[in-house]
Formats: C-alpha cells, structure tokens, sequence
C-alpha cells in the first residue's frame, strides 16, 4: 500500500500558506460585481445617496499598507538605519496583506458593478452616485495594489550561498 500524499497546500511539516493567485482576486471581484448589478438594479430607489466613507476607508487603508511594504522592505534588507523587523510581525502583515486583496477585490468588483450600471442609467440621482462610486473603485484597485506589494515585501531575500540549494518555499 502506498503511502497517502499529504493534502494540497500542505507539506510533511504542516500547512503552507503560498502567494495571493490573481485568479482568486479576479473570481471574487466578479461574483462581487454581479451581485452588485443584481442589488442596484432592483433596490436602487430603496437606498439613499452612495457615502464617502467607505471610500475614504478604504484609501487610508491602501495608504498604510503602501507605507508598511516600504519599511518592512528596507527592515527586511537591513538598510543602514533601519532595525531589523520582528518575524512576527512579518507574519502579521502578509495576514493582513492576504486577508486585504481579497477584500479590496471584493470592493473593487461592488464598485465596479456599481459604476457599470450607474453608466446606463443616466438618471440625476445616478449621476450623482458615479463620483463616489468610481472614487471607490479607485481606492478598492488601489487596496489590492497596496496589499499585494505589502505581500511581496515580506517576502525574504535569496542569499547567495542559496543559489546552490533547491527552492523549496512559495513565497
């Protein structure tokens, strides 16, 4: 009898988390944008005007993580100046990384949903509605950006005595 392969994902030492897929972004931001046309188109007189908020949001949250890919980069490296960063905390914000581009995808294709419908509509209470909704858009696309490049920040550097062993990891 063979022995039984371990699960896919997971290794002899126990679950592996790997990179963001694109192909799970694009899938979860176009189920996100279908239900959005569903719901606008049969609530839009129900609700009122589109809020800012989550706009807002959602931009200071690309912003943060735009501001932590960039020193937890130079942490990572060891630039001159910088401490060394805590693994732990590493491990934190590829969580939080991952956990942000599926949810700015999510944003993203509500928005966009959103917008395309706002487009054929073309009534005032719709035109009214399209700066906030493409300003989501734009912050929810720039959530994602921010998250994945928080993501490949907290990847750690190849040294040079690596380029002799096998890659084993998938980060």
């Amino acid at each position: 009898m063979e022995p039984e392969s371990p699960p896919r994902g997971s290794s002899p030492q126990g679950p592996r988390m790997g990179p963001t897929r694109p192909a799970t972004l694009l899938v979860a931001g176009l189920a996100a944008a279908a239900v959005a046309w569903w719901m606008i188109s049969s609530f839009y007189g129900d609700i009122p005007s589109l809020p800012w908020l989550p706009t807002v949001t959602l931009a200071a949250l690309a912003v943060l993580e735009g501001y932590l890919a960039v020193n937890t980069r130079q942490r990572i490296e060891r630039r001159p100046g910088r401490e060394p960063v805590d693994a732990l905390a590493v491990a934190r914000f590829v969580v939080l990384a991952k956990a942000s581009s599926l949810a700015g995808a999510i944003f993203a294709g509500f928005y966009a949903g959103l917008v395309g419908w706002l487009f054929l509509e073309r009534t005032r209470a719709a035109d009214n509605d399209i700066p906030a909704a493409t300003a989501g858009l734009v912050a929810s696309l720039a959530l994602v950006g921010a998250a994945l490049w928080l993501e490949r920040s907290c990847r750690v550097p190849k040294r040079p005595d690596d380029d002799n062993e096998p890659d084993t990891s998938d980060n």
